[in-house]
């Protein structure tokens, strides 16, 4: 009988083999199946008379089993398709059907993930960015004219008459000038200054929390390195025997070098920094690693959290929070930090000091934890913007080990006619500093910078978190993120950033080459006032590779202060912005506007606080949740 029923295919058998076929075909044919071959009493189906009802029962009873079994098989790819599709739609990518999302994720399996694994194993082992930099630099030169004489240094200006205060504390506040005079004249030695210097860091650590390490012995053999050769007649040059510090995220062999995490608190790195071997060089004493945010996020560390010396209730903020409360403090002459988006204009605004984020390229970053490659930079903090000056000279140049360095041309902003200057400020500049330049000379004019691209912040935020993830991926993927100091910061951010696609960091590169070109086409003055802290403003000047430079324009009170008075002061300040390439005339700008006043001068009253003032530990004022200062 079978011999006589397969070669016939009656009607019913054929219906059945071409439902087990198209299951796996098309889901959608799997109720019209189930509903051909579920009853034996179907009018619709017509069995052959050869076909008894036992062998009814049995192709029903195969054709029932063989439907439930693609019926699973179905629902299987169904909902692996379905959570792919779930997945896609973080990526705004939920436009792909079925088929296609399956065959991503296979392909995804079998092509991409190898080369994934591949490079990974190939640069992604270290973390911090120290090795294999990318090969995909950003230059934020706008009139790409050759650079003429890039090399050359300016003359620095010499004080005449500056003599050496009886006071300690008075010498701990007097600027570079002042403080190179004094040693070129040799009525202080470099070690008798580094003491003076060492000793105030350790006599205010403890409440401002902004040194990770002292450099003592470091700091004591440089000096009398500087006083021997001073003896010898040998000069070289403003920063000779001058003391400073440098973030701990700038390596100096023999000491650690934290980036501010418990992940990486023990790590000593065998690099001599691109930063330190130029202050070395210029007979620069260093005298202590400062306080970065955990992984130069803001001023929050595996040690505490930094404060502000103008009110130690408030924190520093910004991740270089070390050299901005221990230069506005007189811990040292002059600092050394960086900035990704926010982390030098933040602090420095914060603390009262005077800081310079300079035009990308211009200082190299051998030897600097890297967050960003298009995006880093180092910059000043100091008690001047002349000071910033001499030392964005001396530390500026092209690192032969970071691609993204230049030798840009500086002129010198002391010779610089400011009168020829037009010099625009927006509604939020502080209006002392315009009517000071005003009566300097400088032509002031209202200004309005101009952009139609409305996602800077964001933009921002994709090229950063995608390049730090590039350069932390093995601490990510090794769960250190899990002993970060704040979950909310950085393990936050880069678990996000693990899923923004390429194609979309891509777009976010070619919206800001867009944004660059409106700018540069927009930026009809020689410079612009505004404040340095607008977080628009910081995201678009680190984009866009603006300098600026921050200047302290007042004080006013704190929120809520004691009822019998306080001597803490919230501090005001302004940046200066100018073209890239163009620091010479930001700092000029600043310049000129300390020659009249005395903002910049003023000590914080960090051991001097009033009758009843106290240090509460910790803070009593909560700093709200902010956006990234980096």
């Amino acid at each position: 009988m079978s011999l006589d029923f397969c070669p016939s295919l009656p009607v019913a058998l054929t219906r059945f083999l071409s439902c087990l076929v198209l299951l796996l075909l098309c889901p959608a044919l799997l109720a019209w199946c189930t509903v051909v071959c579920e009853s034996e009493d179907d009018p619709s189906i017509k069995w052959p008379s050869s076909v008894s009802s036992s062998h009814r029962v049995l192709i029903q009873k195969n054709a029932t089993m063989a439907g439930i079994e693609g019926n699973q098989k179905c629902s299987e790819k169904i909902k692996k398709a379905s959570k792919l599709r779930c997945g896609f739609e973080i990526f705004d990518a939920n436009f792909f059907n079925d088929t296609e999302v399956q065959e991503i994720a296979k392909g995804a399996k079998e092509f991409n993930i190898p080369i994934i694994k591949a490079n990974r194993k190939l640069v992604a082992q270290e973390n911090g960015g120290l090795h294999n930099p990318s090969c995909l630099t950003f230059d934020p030169e706008w009139t790409k004219k050759s650079m003429k004489n890039a090399n050359e240094r300016f003359s620095y200006p010499t004080l005449s008459g500056v003599k050496k205060p009886k006071d300690e504390e008075d010498i701990a506040f007097m600027s570079i000038l002042e403080l190179g005079e004094l040693i070129r004249t040799k009525q202080i030695t470099s070690q008798e200054l580094t003491r003076i210097f060492l000793e105030r860091l350790k006599r205010f650590n403890h409440v401002l929390e902004a040194v990770v390490t002292f450099t003592d012995e470091l700091a004591y053999e440089q000096a009398k390195e500087a006083d021997e050769l001073l003896a010898k007649g040998v000069h070289l040059g403003p920063l000779h025997g001058i003391p400073y510090g440098l973030k701990d995220i700038i390596a100096v062999p023999g000491y650690k070098t934290t980036w501010g995490s418990r992940s990486f608190k023990n790590q000593i790195l065998d690099i001599e920094s691109w930063v330190y071997k130029r202050l070395k060089s210029a007979g620069a004493v260093l005298v202590a690693k400062l306080v970065s945010g955990s992984l130069a996020y803001d001023d929050i560390w595996f040690g505490g959290r930094t404060r502000n010396p103008w009110n130690i209730e408030e924190f520093s903020t910004g991740s270089s929070a070390g050299p901005g409360a221990s230069t506005s403090a007189g811990l040292v002459p002059f600092a050394i930090g960086s900035e990704t988006a926010g982390s030098i204009t933040y602090p420095a605004a914060r603390c009262g000091v005077t800081a310079l984020r300079p035009t990308f390229g211009t200082v190299g970053r051998t030897g600097v934890m890297s967050l960003s490659e298009s995006l880093d930079k180092l910059g000043p903090f100091c008690r001047t913007a002349a000071d910033c000056s001499i030392v964005l000279d001396i530390i500026r140049g092209e690192d032969p080990d970071d691609p993204s360095s230049r030798n840009i041309p500086f002129e010198d902003p002391f010779s610089l006619d400011i009168k020829r200057l037009t010099v625009g400020y927006m509604d939020d500049a502080e209006m002392e500093v315009v009517e000071v330049l005003t009566s300097k000379g400088v032509n002031m004019v209202p200004f309005k910078l101009n952009y139609s691209v409305d996602s800077v912040q964001g933009i921002l935020n994709f090229t950063m978190d995608v390049d730090i993830l590039a350069h932390f991926d093995e601490w990510q993927r090794t769960r250190q993120d899990d002993v970060y100091e704040a979950q909310e910061q950085w393990p936050t951010e880069l678990r996000r950033a693990r899923v923004i696609p390429a194609v979309d960091y891509v777009q976010a590169q070619r919206g800001r080459g867009k944004l660059i070109r409106e700018v540069e086409q927009n930026f009809y003055v020689d410079a612009f006032i505004a404040n340095a802290t607008d977080w628009e403003r910081v995201c678009l000047g680190n984009l866009v590779g603006l300098p600026v430079i921050v200047v302290p324009t007042g004080f006013k009170s704190i929120t809520n202060p004691p009822p019998s008075g306080t001597r803490r002061r919230t501090t005001i300040t302004t940046g200066i912005y100018a073209p890239p390439r163009h620091d010479h005339i930001a700092l000029a700008l600043a310049m000129a506007y300390q020659s009249i006043t005395d903002h910049h001068k003023q000590r914080p009253p960090i051991d001097n606080l009033g009758p009843n003032d106290t240090i509460p530990d910790p803070p009593t004022v909560v700093i709200p949740p902010r956006l990234l200062r980096l």
